[in-house]
């Protein structure tokens, strides 16, 4: 996957279906727009923008309205003191694992447990030790339309005493998979035996930017870690992560930020701290980002139906994120091959095998998947489809 950028530089009208870049809404924009000029146009509050490191914790005021929106919207008892802001979620989450797994001071060695896999890549390079991650393969259940959706395999799942964390992202990134509120409890109950914190990541999901197309409840206790992000609500140019955990976690999170990064970033923070105050961020999520994604899933949904006809396809239910999980079953050949294929053809994805890390044995389906983003422009996405279909068709045909 390292020749994803040199690819876009080779070739400037690639149609890029393996990024990670939210789509762009106009509504969203000008929301961000007006934050940030309110900001600029206050001498104090420009100073602070530019002038001034935060503390490794994050802004204070910022910190202060994140608590006081969980804490509103759900119930939640916690306090400033259990949040912290990150330079993006990718740098909070080397630091917890690195934290939490790896080679310990005794000499023991802890782990970072993924329940259900294929997961996020993005986590595979973050431990600074060897075989930092062990995974569960899923159950796969069978719907109607030629989709599928993965569980959590409780009767595979075996978490020994290595075990340092346990994570999961909800929404998962590549699949678009939300877990259940079932499943997230009854990893809580095994986390909480084993005396371990679960680890949820919500970029994608709740309670924002909320990119959800299912039912689900949003989770935490003094025993989650929930990770959470500026970015899929449109800015990922800002890189700003929060870290909500009990106080010791975010006090020893807090300690390693400032070693590793200094300080966060003040253009997130700057820019959100209203938009939590006033509620801007729930109505952005709930009334712009949702309907936009949930409609672009469908449509690209029905392209794929559409052009695939009656190629052995399925394709993960769509729940959240904006990632569409495709399953070629019995795929002539593996999944790198198709994406070395399709970028000879001017479209990128990704190639599925790349996140089943953790999995200790082989299994064929992890070849036969692949992952793509239907953030772009329209035509460019059914283009994109038409020439994945296409090529896929070339492939069954040779065998």
């Amino acid at each position: 996957m390292d020749d994803l950028g040199s690819a876009l530089l080779s070739n400037p009208d690639m149609i890029m279906m393996g990024g990670g870049n939210p789509g762009r809404l106009p509504e969203a924009e000008a929301v961000f727009r007006q934050s940030l000029e309110r900001v600029l146009s206050d001498p104090a509050a420009r100073h602070e923008l530019f002038g001034l490191y935060q503390a490794p914790r994050g802004d204070r005021a910022f910190r202060k309205e994140v608590a006081d929106y969980l804490r509103q919207q759900f119930g939640w008892r916690l306090s400033i003191d259990n949040v912290a802001v990150s330079n993006g979620s990718q740098s909070a989450f080397f630091i917890l694992f690195n934290m939490l797994a790896g080679d310990m001071p005794d000499g023991s060695k802890r782990t970072i447990h993924l329940p259900l896999t294929p997961e996020y890549l993005g986590y595979a390079d973050n431990g600074l030790s060897e075989d930092f991650f062990t995974a569960t393969r899923p159950e796969i259940e069978l719907l109607d339309n030629r989709l599928f959706k993965y569980h959590v395999d409780f009767s595979r799942f075996n978490l020994d005493s290595q075990a340092g964390a346990l994570c999961v992202s909800r929404p998962t990134n590549p699949t678009g998979n939300v877990l259940t509120d079932e499943e997230i409890s009854h990893l809580d109950g095994l986390a909480k035996e084993q005396g371990i914190p679960l680890i949820i990541d919500g970029a994608y999901g709740l309670p924002f930017p909320n990119i959800l197309f299912t039912d689900a409840t949003p989770h935490w206790n003094e025993n989650t870690i929930l990770v959470l992000s500026l970015s899929k609500l449109g800015m990922p140019g800002v890189r700003t992560g929060i870290i909500v955990a009990r106080e010791e976690v975010i006090e020893a999170y807090a300690n390693a930020n400032g070693i590793v990064n200094l300080a966060c970033g003040n253009i997130g923070p700057s820019i959100a701290t209203g938009m939590f105050r006033n509620g801007e961020i729930h109505n952005l999520a709930c009334g712009r980002i949702t309907p936009f994604y949930r409609d672009r899933a469908q449509n690209t949904v029905d392209a794929f139906r559409k052009e695939l006809g009656d190629l052995p396809y399925r394709i993960h239910k769509p729940e959240g994120a904006y990632v569409l999980w495709l399953w070629y079953e019995g795929l002539p050949v593996t999944s790198q091959v198709l994406y070395e294929r399709l970028k000879g053809r001017g479209v990128l994805i990704v190639p599925g095998h790349h996140c089943f890390f953790g999995m200790k044995k082989d299994w064929p389906h992890r070849n036969e998947c692949i992952r793509v983003s239907y953030v772009q422009d329209a035509a460019r996405v059914r283009e994109g489809v038409r020439i994945i279909a296409d090529e896929v068709r070339e492939i069954y045909s040779e065998s």
